[in-house]
């Protein structure tokens, strides 16, 4: 059997095998709140052979984390017994799970829906890309804030049972903000020329989260090149230049890392002979989980925007996925759409039973966005990647 079947332990976690559902937004939350049906949704996958198990974007405890009502999940008191339900239903089918934490920065729209529409939206330097200005600038004592939000929430998670927590540093969110020198124009400590400079706020928070959960507590960090509003971005040239920025999240706490593209196979760079994930696996000894497209011909973005016709692909992603694991170039894969479409997708994979996979409808993600008011984000995607 494939050793993408093994067992791996990362942190003190023991995962049963290597497949990953990552987190995506399913549009069916409930007044930030997990229903029935998405509780569900995480139980199945995990039924169906996933080991781990990660929650769509949980908004931080801070009122300007989200201006989407419905389309993102908080975690605090007063929605603990539906986050017990889940981490309970995951466990039951033998899965882990983490809480995704994330805010939006400045891809937040302001007066449109949230805890405080009326705030400004925060990021390092009031920018969602080169030229794109919302928001403003957070001052040092709002990083604070901001800062305990994401301990006060990963705290949550732990108090309801989850085994830990993946922040989001990706696709030109607030994290990702600090780490991409197009949206980080900082002059103070939080700024710099390098990434392992910009990470410095990052790696705060998942110092904080680490001395505050202890050291049982798994911790992910979720990064990428890309940004929605700009998918040719680059935070990095070369896999050298990573080495620096991981050993500040490493040595914050960090024990995973989730090297996020929209195609798994792909070069880092043309005539590279590794992928993304492959640069950040040749330059930390920690877990590297590859993610994009696993099953299918249609990257995600191109699912919500576009129509390209959509192709499954299982055993042709499933043997790509060997190669590049018996190469070394990751530890764990992250199988989205795929999995959202068909929960028993690692079963039958294990089992060969490619043409049982239930295909990826394209409706599927446009039931959910349906509901979705056009965001600040949505509209610069538009107009930088038409």
């Amino acid at each position: 059997m494939s050793g993408l079947f093994s067992e791996i332990t990362v942190g003190s976690t023991v995962l049963r095998n290597r497949f990953v559902l990552p987190a995506m937004q399913r549009g069916l939350a409930v007044d930030y709140a997990l229903t029935p049906h998405l509780i569900e949704y995480y139980r199945r996958c995990a039924h169906g052979g996933a080991g781990l198990i990660i929650t769509e974007s949980v908004a931080i405890d801070h009122p300007t984390s989200t201006g989407h009502d419905g389309f993102v999940l908080m975690i605090d008191q007063s929605r603990a017994a539906s986050w017990t339900r889940c981490i309970d239903a995951v466990h039951g089918e033998g899965s882990r799970i983490l809480v995704q934490l994330n805010h939006t920065g400045a891809c937040r729209v302001e007066n449109a829906g949230g805890p405080r529409p009326d705030m400004a939206s925060l990021s390092p330097s009031g920018l969602i890309c080169a030229g794109k200005p919302n928001g403003r600038a957070a001052t040092i004592v709002e990083l604070a804030e901001i800062r305990d939000g994401f301990v006060s929430s990963a705290m949550f998670a732990r108090e309801f049972g989850a085994d830990g927590v993946e922040v989001h540093c990706a696709h030109g969110y607030l994290l990702d903000q600090f780490l991409w020198s197009e949206t980080n124009l900082r002059a103070d400590e939080y700024g710099g020329a390098t990434l392992a400079a910009r990470a410095r706020f990052p790696a705060e928070i998942v110092r904080a989260i680490r001395q505050a959960a202890g050291e049982d507590f798994l911790i992910s960090v979720r990064f990428s090149q890309w940004k929605e509003v700009d998918y040719a971005a680059r935070i990095v040239s070369s896999p050298q230049e990573l080495a620096p920025f991981l050993e500040v999240l490493r040595d914050a706490g960090a024990d995973m890392f989730h090297a996020s593209t929209r195609r798994f196979y792909e070069p880092a760079d043309p005539g590279s002979g590794k992928t993304f994930a492959g640069w950040v696996k040749s330059q930390t000894d920690a877990p590297v989980v590859t993610v994009g497209s696993v099953g299918l011909n249609v990257d995600v973005m191109d699912t919500i925007y576009t129509d390209k016709a959509i192709e499954g692909r299982t055993q042709e992603s499933f043997e790509r996925l060997e190669a590049l694991f018996a190469e070394g170039q990751f530890d764990l894969v992250a199988v989205g759409r795929s999995m959202m479409s068909d929960p028993d997708w690692v079963t039958k994979v294990r089992d060969g039973r490619y043409g049982e996979v239930v295909p990826f409808r394209r409706e599927i993600v446009k039931q959910a966005l349906s509901e979705w008011d056009d965001s600040a984000i949505k509209g610069a995607a538009r107009q930088h990647n038409p």
